[in-house]
């Protein structure tokens, strides 16, 4: 049997070339959410129910990226905040090709939950599903091809992490992937499981194949810090879906809570997996096949804050490099594997304790 090499973000770095870009604000982070949709900024909130309900989606809309509006509610509060953003939409005159995205299961009432979703103005739906390479998504697929108008909403799915599930998903008629498996700062799917693949290697590869066929690719997964997603979309991937990175933040669902008293006080809010066991009791689901963590995360203030500093680090990359969009960033781009201490070198380590950014 032979064994591939597979890389992750910390793996790799990205070398400087020569540049002619006059400022970082000349370039053009735009890019295409799913066949059919576009976004300014290359950026989605996760669709995990401690991330993204109607405030954050609202939010990133208003910025430029998209949020992906979780399932865990019933089909009435899902197509309400649908509702909402929609509105929202046609208050500010945005682009009219603008993601109004809601995620979707395969199973149970999934499809009833499309039809509402559509009606009340989604035109992405995002089949979020923890193993995408799978006979549910290829039905799902199938009956929404087959029963609906699909000149009105596209169709993102996933998760996948593999060359022959890109290839699979594209020729299914999916108008967007979702790539990474077991990478998430919750997730326990790999210790658990055994099974997964390092991210870098997941995008190569996905991509490698849904070009082929003009599908937009998302990385989801792996992401720490800025510069993962500066890698993730210079390797080719489209767009970035983020969640640890935006817990904590003023817009994500939840309250606020206090721990301690004034002046020692510290403020926090939750944040779990989808598949933790927490988030499946809340449900009311039994706690078994438990791939996934909750934990309390300090109050981080408002996304925006966190989002303009991404977008910062992303557009001094690309004068690093002379790119003036990410088209170019993805075509000049050069890498070099980092070993151990390259890694070590790579952060301030002239700080005790290292780079601890959110």
């Amino acid at each position: 049997m032979e064994i591939k090499e597979n890389l992750t973000y910390d793996d790799i770095n990205i070398k400087p070339l020569f540049s002619e870009i006059n400022h970082r604000s000349d370039c053009d982070t735009s890019t295409q959410f799913s066949r059919n949709t576009y976004m300014k900024i290359p950026l989605i909130s996760s669709p995990m129910d401690t991330i993204t309900d109607y405030k954050m989606a609202s939010e990133m809309m208003r910025l430029g990226g998209v949020g992906v509006v979780h399932r865990f509610m019933t089909i009435k509060e899902q197509s309400k905040i649908i509702s909402l953003l929609y509105c929202d939409w046609m208050m500010s005159k945005m682009d009219k090709t603008v993601p109004i995205c809601a995620a979707i299961g395969v199973t149970g009432d999934w499809f009833e939950r499309a039809e509402e979703l559509i009606e009340n103005g989604c035109n992405v739906l995002l089949l979020d599903i923890a193993h995408g390479h799978h006979k549910l998504v290829k039905e799902a697929l199938e009956i929404l091809n087959g029963k609906h108008n699909r000149k009105n909403f596209d169709v993102v799915a996933g998760s996948i992490a593999t060359k022959d599930a890109a290839k699979d998903l594209c020729e299914w008629g999916a108008d967007g992937i979702r790539v990474g498996i077991g990478n998430g700062s919750l997730c326990e799917t790999r210790i658990r499981t055994g099974v997964g693949v390092p991210q870098v290697s997941v995008i190569l590869d996905c991509v490698g194949v849904a070009d082929d066929y003009a599908i937009p690719i998302i990385a989801d997964g792996g992401i720490r810090y800025p510069a993962d997603v500066v890698k993730g979309l210079a390797l080719g991937a489209d767009s970035i879906m983020v969640g640890s990175l935006l817990s904590g933040t003023k817009e994500t669902p939840g309250a606020i809570e206090k721990v301690g008293e004034w002046p020692n006080e510290q403020l926090f809010k939750k944040y779990r997996g989808s598949a933790s066991l927490e988030s499946k009791l809340e449900r009311n689901e039994d706690g078994k096949n438990i791939e996934g963590n909750s934990k309390i995360t300090l109050y981080k203030g408002k996304t925006k804050r966190i989002i303009n500093d991404i977008i910062d680090g992303l557009k001094s990359a690309m004068s690093y490099v002379g790119s003036k969009n990410l088209q170019e960033l993805q075509s000049k781009c050069e890498f070099i594997k980092v070993t151990n201490a390259g890694i070590i070198e790579a952060g301030p380590h002239g700080l005790k304790k290292g780079l601890q950014i959110y």
